[in-house]
């Protein structure tokens, strides 16, 4: 196989520009995230264990969700013209800073507006610092754009930067999760390790060592990509193995509930080694399917995922400001519960998805224009 693939290879790079099946694997993944959260929120825990409510949670929201999305980072970051360790991290900071804002959006403006009417401390004050300082996978993209920018800065390898990255998600499953006894050392040393405490409120859904190889891994794979001269014959040579060893062990997985098909949301955000392998496994299968999908598409549909592959960060902080404001604040006060039958759940879902990328629709083209303003006065003053 290993064979049949170099030849596939042109010695540089031949593949410029946006890439339609990475394009579609980010599309598809953001656009689920909000029937994923709104189940999350608006079912009970032992509603989740079974049906459409476990197939969003803990299958489309687990291994097809957050690693397709940080593998297709990853091979961003081979395409992008911002590869310099300076623009990583300037790049990075940003979307830490941008991760702040997102959670104060979230979490602190609407859980202080819900304290103030309802004046329930318990729903709303007593998990606030953990929700709104607590890990995303905001946050730890930042992160990844700041280790990246290290190896970057030490002209490291695509083998040296998998064999750290190795170590480091071994080192962070031996250790096992962390309780410092200490809200603000539990969620700040849960950026970078998994923390668990008897709260049950620590929110260290990312952590850094766990995660960073697989980002790491879809920059070793992008360096693949963009030098492949035939994209079909090259998926079709690299993805039936992923494919068979992904088939297998989903369902035996599920059926004992092995590692991040467990009980408890850290199965998952604190995944062992193997699972991790898994995804992989099922990320570079899903890019071949996009692929072979994305040939059979219309234009039209072809432009609208690629808008919101780009649109994706704006899209994602959006629809969490309307998942958390409705579900925690509003459905909670109204009702004295988030629960929600099934049927309206998706609705809202499906609502919260149009008004997201709709609103990043025209974010989007104000933030163009506003640039261009910028520009053209400048010119202006300059002249």
């Amino acid at each position: 196989m290993f064979k049949r693939t170099e030849s596939l290879l042109a010695d540089t790079p031949v593949n410029s520009g946006r890439q339609l099946d990475v394009d579609i694997a980010k599309a598809q993944m953001v656009l689920m995230l909000p029937f994923i959260h709104c189940i999350i929120e608006c079912t009970t825990d032992e509603g989740l264990c079974s049906g459409i409510p476990y197939l969003f949670d803990t299958i489309i929201g687990g291994p097809f969700s957050a690693p397709m999305y940080l593998f297709a980072m990853g091979i961003g970051f081979v395409y992008s013209r911002r590869q310099t360790a300076a623009l990583l991290v300037k790049r990075g900071i940003t979307l830490i800073g941008i991760f702040y804002l997102s959670n104060t959006c979230r979490f602190l403006i609407p859980y202080l507006i819900g304290y103030g009417i309802s004046g329930d401390r318990e729903h709303f004050i007593v998990p606030l610092f953990y929700r709104w300082l607590g890990n995303d996978v905001l946050l730890f993209a930042g992160l990844t754009m700041l280790m990246m920018a290290l190896f970057t800065h030490f002209g490291l390898s695509d083998r040296a930067m998998i064999a750290i990255s190795a170590v480091l998600t071994l080192t962070a499953f031996l250790i096992g999760d962390v309780d410092t006894h200490s809200m603000f050392g539990n969620i700040f040393l849960g950026y970078l390790v998994g923390t668990d405490d008897a709260t049950g409120l620590v929110v260290s859904d990312f952590p850094l060592l766990t995660w960073l190889i697989i980002p790491v891994c879809g920059y070793a794979f992008g360096h693949l990509l963009i030098r492949v001269k035939d994209k079909t014959a090259f998926y079709r040579t690299v993805s039936p193995l992923p494919f068979i060893i992904a088939a297998v062990y989903f369902p035996v997985g599920i059926h004992f509930g092995w590692g991040m098909f467990g009980e408890g949301q850290n199965c998952y955000y604190h995944m062992n080694p193997w699972d991790i392998f898994i995804c992989l496994c099922l990320d570079v299968w899903m890019l071949g399917l996009w692929h072979n999908l994305s040939r059979l598409r219309s234009e039209r549909v072809k432009d609208f995922l690629s808008e919101v592959s780009a649109n994706i960060t704006a899209i994602y902080c959006i629809h969490w400001v309307f998942v958390r404001s409705i579900t925690n604040v509003i459905i909670y006060i109204i009702n004295g519960t988030q629960i929600l039958p099934l049927w309206q759940t998706m609705l809202l879902a499906l609502a919260i998805d149009i008004a997201s990328v709709v609103l990043a629709h025209y974010y989007k083209q104000w933030k163009t224009a506003y640039r261009q303003a910028k520009i053209s006065g400048s010119e202006t003053k300059a002249s």
